[in-house]
C-alpha cells in the first residue's frame, strides 16, 4: 500500500453530522443497506444525473486558508475615495469579535419565534430607533437589501399609496447615484411606471406624478435645500423620497423636517466593511400613515402573557408568505446581521461619537477643498459634507488619474471630465497630503494640510445645519466602556436560540453548519476594504473567486451562465422572471405575461411574478401534494398564447421529489413558456441531479441554505441565478461596472456582484467539500429527513410522501387532527422551546402543520433528541385529548415557561414546575430559557411601537 501524502483531516467529516456508523444505523432503521438504495427510492430515475460532478479535489482547511491568502494577495490594496454610497469605515473590534465572528449571532434564524429571539429583536429595535431619530420620520423597518433597491421599494410603496391609475410618473433626480437610478428604472418598467430623470431644480410636477426621488447630499456632494421642491411635489398631490447619507444627518437637517415622506439609504458606513459591494443593511423610514404599506419587516413592542414588554415582528399580515400576489413586496430576506452591527456601532459611539466622526470627515474635506483651491482648482459646489467635485479639463483628469494610480489611489471620474472624491472615517492626515500631491501634478506645493487646518474653524458651517437632537434613548449613552458593551452584546445573544444551542429544523429554509474556516476571510482587509466600483485589474483575487464559483455552480446545476447580482433568493426569483420576459420580447412575443404557480409554492413566487409584471395563475396540487398534471395541462393550454413561465420548487415544498417533473417542464415548453425552478431545495440535488438536465430554463440558488452562508438572524442572503444558453444574453447589467449579457436587463442590485463578500463562504464550502463531499451532503440530508420521518410516524401523521414512501430532505407533520380539542401547531411550537428547540416551519405550506428539515450537519444524537422532544410533546397532547389535562391550563397552552415564572413564589398551574421547565433529561444539564412568555401578537399590531420605549416601560 502506498503512502498517502495528503492531509488526514477531511472537512467533509466535520460538515456532515452523522458518523459512518450512525449512517449505517439510520439506514438499518429504514430497512436499507446503502445511501444509494435510499436515493434510488427517493429521486426519480428519470432525472438522476449520469455524469458525476467535475470539480477540483477537496481541500483541507489548512490548504483552503493558504489558497485564500494567495487570492487575497491578488487584490491590489488601493485606497478608494470613489464614494457613490460606499465608504471605508472602522469596524470596532468589539463588534467584529462579538457579533460578526460570533456564531450565537450569525447562526440564528429569522425571528419568527419571538420568545426565543428577544436579543436580536432588541438589537433591531435599536437599529430602527437610530434610523427614526436620524431621519426625523416616525417609522422605520428592520432593514432592506441595499440603498438602490430600498429606493425602488419606496417608489413601489408610493405607487400603491397613490391609488390613482392616472398618477403613473415617478421623478428621479439626476443627482442620485447612478446605480440607484438604474435599479429604480429596472423595477419600474414591468409595472408600467414612467420614470423621468432630470434636474429637480427645474422639474415641474404634473397631475400624473405620484412620487419623486432626490439624493441628500447629492451623488457629487452638493447639499441642496429641498424644501421648495417638497412643497411643489406635495402641492401636486405626490410624495417625496429622500435617499440620505445617514452619517451626514448627524450634521444636516433630517429629511423628515424638510418635507420628505420616505427616507432610504445605506448603513454601510456604520461599521460595516465595503466587502466589494455587500452585504450591507439598507434603511427605510417613513410616516406612520404608511405603516401597512411598508416593505420588509418591522420590529414592534408588544407584551407577553404576564403583561411584560416583549418584542416581535409586527404587522406580519403584510408579508409575502401570507399575502402572496397581493403582498406589498417580495422581500423575504432582511440584512439582520448587518443591521445589528450598524445598530451596535451607534450604541458604541453614541450621538456625540457619531457627530465627532461626521465632523472629522467634514473637517478633513474642508481642508482638502481649501488645498485644492490653493492649487488653482475650482470646486463645483460650495457646500458639501464629505464629497467634492473638482472642475478639471479632460487633459487634467487623465493626468490626475495617472498620478492617483501611481500612488495606489482610486478617485471618481465623471464623463464630463471632472473628478470627484469622497472622504470617510478611515481617512488619515497622511492621505490628505497624498491627495494634494496627486492634484498638484508634480508641481511644488508650498503648504501642508496641517497648515491649512490650523487656519480654519472646525465644524459644519454650511446651510441646513441640524438642530434637532437624536439618539436620546439611554441605550445610546450607557455602554461607553468596552466592558459594558461586551456584556450587553453577550446578554442579548443569550436571549436568542441559535445553532450554538441546538438544531434549527425549519423546513424550506433551514440552517446547516456555517463552518468557521469558511467565514474567516470576512475579517480580512484584502477582501473587506474593496470598493465595488474599483477597477477590475485591482480585484484579480475577487474575480478569480467569482469565476471559479460561477464555473462550479454551472457544473452543479447544468446551466450555461450565472449572475451573482441578486442579494436574496426572492431577488433571484425576480431577476429570473425579468430575464424570461426579456427573452420573450426578443422573440417578438412580449405579450407573454402569464405565470403558472403551484398552490404549494413559496409565497415569494407569486409576489415576485407580480413585481415582474406577470399575471399569476394558480395550478392545483393533487391529493399526494404533487402538481396536478391535468390542471397544469388545462391551464397551460388555456393560456397558450400568453404563457410566459411556470415557477416550480423542486423537490416540492411538500417535501417530495415529484416523479413527473420532466413532463411538467415539457407541458410548459410545448405551450411556449419557460420553466423557472425555485432552487431553495437544491441542497437535496447537488451531485444527484441537475435542474438544467430535466427541463428547467433558469433557477436561483439560496446560498445561505445549500451553500452554507449563515442566516444571520434573518439575513444576509444571496440568490445567484443560473440560466440556460438561450437566457445568457439577458443577464443583468450595471451602469458603473460592465456586467451581464449582450441584451442585459437592468441592474437588480446596487453593486455589480451583489453581496460579493459572502460569496467567499460558498466558494470555500465547495472547495472544501469537493465533488464526493457535496454528493454525500445531499444523500445525508435525505437520510436525516427520512430517519426523522420514520421515528416520528409513531406519533404523528406524515402528510406527503413519494411513490416509494420516502420523503425528500424535508417533510410535513400534520397537527390538524388535534385542533378540535384546542391543541394547535402554535402550541407545539411554543412547547418545543421548553425542550430547548426552535420550532420547525409552522403552517407552511399547509395550515395547521409543521415542515421539518434537519440538514446533513446534524448528528444522529441530535436527531434522536429532537424526535424524543416531539414524541414527548405528543404524549402531552394525548393528555389533553383524553381529558387528563386542563384544556387551557396545560403545559402546551402555557408554553413557553420562563425562569422567572418557574422561580416565582406563586404557582397555581395544575402541573409541576419540573414538568414545565425540565421535560426532558437534557434540560437538566443544558437548559435554554425563553426570555419571555408567549407574546401577544394582536396587541403589538393594535399598538404599534417600533422604536425603543422608555426604560420605565421595562420596570416590573
Amino acid at each position: 500500500m502506498a503512502i498517502d501524502l495528503s492531509f488526514t483531516d477531511r472537512f467533509v467529516d466535520r460538515h456532515i453530522g452523522p458518523s459512518p456508523t450512525e449512517i449505517q444505523e439510520m439506514l438499518q432503521a429504514l430497512g436499507l443497506s446503502s445511501l444509494e438504495e435510499l436515493v434510488n427510492q427517493t429521486i426519480p430515475a428519470s432525472i438522476r444525473t449520469q455524469r458525476p460532478l467535475a470539480l477540483p479535489p477537496a481541500l483541507s482547511e489548512a490548504e483552503l486558508l493558504a489558497r485564500l491568502q494567495e487570492l487575497a494577495a491578488k487584490n491590489a490594496p488601493f485606497r478608494s475615495f470613489i464614494g457613490m454610497g460606499y465608504y471605508d469605515t472602522i469596524t470596532p473590534p468589539v463588534i467584529q469579535r462579538n457579533v460578526l465572528e460570533n456564531p450565537a449571532w450569525y447562526t440564528a434564524y429569522t425571528p419568527y419565534q419571538a420568545e426565543i429571539a428577544q436579543g436580536r429583536l432588541e438589537a433591531l429595535l435599536n437599529f430602527q430607533t437610530m434610523v427614526i431619530d436620524l431621519t426625523g420620520l416616525e417609522l422605520a423597518n428592520a432593514s432592506l437589501l441595499d440603498e438602490a433597491t430600498a429606493a425602488a421599494e419606496a417608489m413601489m410603496m408610493l405607487h400603491r399609496v397613490a391609488r390613482d391609475p392616472a398618477r403613473n410618473t415617478f421623478f428621479v433626480s439626476e443627482a442620485c447615484h447612478p446605480q440607484t437610478i438604474a435599479v429604480v428604472e429596472t423595477r419600474a418598467e414591468p409595472l408600467g411606471i414612467r420614470v423621468v430623470v432630470g434636474d429637480h431644480r427645474t422639474f415641474e410636477p404634473g397631475p400624473d406624478l405620484f412620487g419623486a426621488l432626490v439624493q441628500y447630499p447629492a451623488t457629487d456632494g452638493a447639499i441642496y435645500d429641498y424644501r421648495d421642491f417638497c412643497e411643489r411635489v406635495h402641492a401636486a398631490g405626490a410624495y417625496v423620497v429622500v435617499a440620505a447619507d445617514l452619517l451626514s444627518l448627524t450634521l444636516l437637517v433630517p429629511p423628515g423636517e424638510f418635507g420628505a415622506d420616505v427616507a432610504v439609504g445605506s448603513t454601510q458606513r456604520f461599521g460595516v466593511p465595503m466587502g466589494y459591494g455587500g452585504p450591507h443593511a439598507a434603511y427605510f423610514a417613513t410616516r406612520e400613515a404608511f405603516k401597512r404599506q411598508v416593505p420588509g419587516r418591522i420590529i414592534g413592542v408588544s407584551r407577553d402573557a404576564d403583561g411584560n414588554p416583549a418584542l416581535r415582528m409586527a404587522l406580519q399580515t403584510r408579508e409575502q408568505h401570507i399575502r402572496r400576489e397581493k403582498a406589498t413586496s417580495n422581500i423575504c430576506t432582511a440584512q439582520v446581521l448587518l443591521a445589528v452591527m450598524a445598530g451596535f456601532y451607534a450604541v458604541y459611539h453614541g450621538p456625540d461619537g457619531l457627530r465627532r466622526i461626521a465632523e472629522r470627515i467634514h473637517n478633513l474635506t474642508r481642508v482638502l477643498a481649501a488645498g485644492l483651491e490653493r492649487l488653482g482648482y475650482r470646486l463645483r459646489h460650495t457646500h458639501f459634507f464629505d464629497t467634492l467635485r473638482i472642475e478639471t479639463t479632460p487633459e487634467e483628469a487623465v493626468r490626475i488619474r495617472e498620478a492617483a494610480l501611481a500612488r495606489r489611489v482610486n478617485l471618481r471620474y465623471y464623463e464630463d471630465g471632472t473628478v470627484g472624491l469622497s472622504l470617510d472615517e478611515a481617512t488619515t492626515a497622511e492621505e490628505l497630503e497624498t491627495l494634494l500631491d496627486i492634484f498638484a501634478l508634480d508641481r511644488p506645493r508650498t503648504f501642508t494640510a496641517a497648515e491649512l487646518a490650523a487656519e480654519m474653524e472646525p465644524g459644519y458651517q454650511g446651510p441646513l445645519a441640524r438642530t434637532a437632537p437624536y439618539l436620546t434613548h439611554p441605550v445610546f449613552h450607557r455602554y461607553r466602556s468596552e466592558t459594558e458593551l461586551m456584556r450587553y452584546m453577550h446578554r442579548l445573544a443569550g436571549r436568542d436560540l441559535s445553532l450554538v444551542h441546538s438544531m434549527i429544523p425549519l423546513g424550506s429554509c433551514t440552517m446547516k453548519l456555517n463552518a468557521a474556516v469558511e467565514l474567516m476571510p470576512l475579517s480580512w482587509p484584502a477582501f473587506m476594504r474593496v470598493h465595488p466600483f474599483a477597477p477590475p485589474e485591482q480585484v484579480a483575487g475577487y474575480r478569480e473567486i467569482l469565476n471559479e464559483l460561477e464555473a462550479w455552480l454551472k457544473e452543479i446545476t447544468g446551466f450555461a451562465a450565472v449572475t451573482f447580482q441578486p442579494n436574496s433568493g426572492a431577488a433571484g426569483e425576480y431577476t429570473g422572471l425579468l430575464m424570461i420576459r426579456a427573452y420573450h420580447r426578443s422573440q417578438g412575443e412580449g405579450h407573454r405575461n402569464v405565470c403558472l404557480i403551484p398552490a404549494s409554492a413559496h409565497g415569494t413566487n407569486p409576489a415576485s411574478a407580480v413585481m415582474a409584471g406577470m399575471e399569476v395563475v394558480v395550478v392545483q396540487c393533487d391529493e399526494n401534494g404533487n402538481i396536478d398534471l391535468e390542471d397544469l395541462r388545462a391551464k397551460a393550454e388555456a393560456h397558450r398564447d400568453r404563457l410566459a413561465a411556470l415557477m416550480v420548487t423542486y423537490p416540492s415544498t411538500h417535501g417530495v421529489f415529484e416523479p413527473h417533473i420532466r413532463e411538467v417542464c415539457e407541458v410548459v415548453h410545448a405551450c411556449g413558456g419557460l420553466v423557472y425552478l425555485d432552487g431553495a431545495n437544491m441542497n437535496a440535488q447537488v451531485g444527484l441531479c441537475r435542474p438544467a438536465e430535466y427541463g428547467a430554463d433558469v433557477c436561483h440558488l439560496n446560498l445561505h441554505k445549500t451553500f452554507a452562508i449563515p442566516h444571520g438572524g434573518g439575513g444576509p442572503g444571496a440568490g445567484p441565478v443560473c440560466v440556460a444558453e438561450h437566457l445568457k444574453p439577458f443577464l443583468p447589467g450595471h451602469p458603473v461596472v460592465p456586467t451581464g449579457g449582450a441584451q442585459a436587463i437592468g441592474p437588480v442590485a446596487a453593486a455589480p456582484y451583489g453581496s460579493a463578500s459572502i460569496l467567499l463562504i460558498s466558494w470555500a464550502y465547495i472547495a472544501l467539500m469537493g465533488a464526493d463531499g457535496l454528493r454525500r451532503a445531499s444523500e445525508v440530508a435525505i437520510l436525516n429527513a427520512n430517519y426523522l420521518a420514520r421515528r416520528l410516524e409513531a406519533g404523528y401523521d406524515i402528510l406527503y410522501r413519494g411513490p416509494n414512501g420516502r420523503v425528500a430532505h424535508e417533510f410535513i407533520v400534520d397537527l390538524r387532527p388535534y385542533r378540535r380539542q384546542g391543541v394547535t401547531e402554535i402550541d407545539v411550537a411554543k412547547r418545543l422551546m421548553d425542550y430547548g428547540f426552535h420550532a420547525p416551519t409552522v403552517s407552511f405550506p399547509v395550515v395547521g402543520t409543521m415542515m421539518i428539515e434537519p440538514t446533513e450537519s446534524e448528528s444522529k444524537e441530535e436527531l434522536d433528541r429532537f424526535c424524543e422532544a416531539l414524541l414527548s410533546i405528543r404524549a402531552e397532547i394525548e393528555e389533553v385529548l383524553q381529558g387528563q389535562a386542563d384544556p387551557e391550563r396545560n403545559v402546551l397552552k402555557q408554553a413557553p415557561h420562563t425562569a422567572t415564572m418557574v422561580a416565582s413564589d406563586h404557582w397555581d398551574l395544575p402541573y409541576s414546575r419540573e414538568k414545565a421547565a425540565f421535560p426532558a433529561p437534557w434540560t437538566r444539564t443544558h437548559k435554554f430559557w425563553p426570555a419571555v412568555r408567549r407574546v401577544d401578537e394582536a396587541y403589538g399590531d393594535r399598538n404599534l411601537v417600533c422604536a425603543c420605549p422608555p426604560v420605565e416601560a421595562y420596570a416590573v
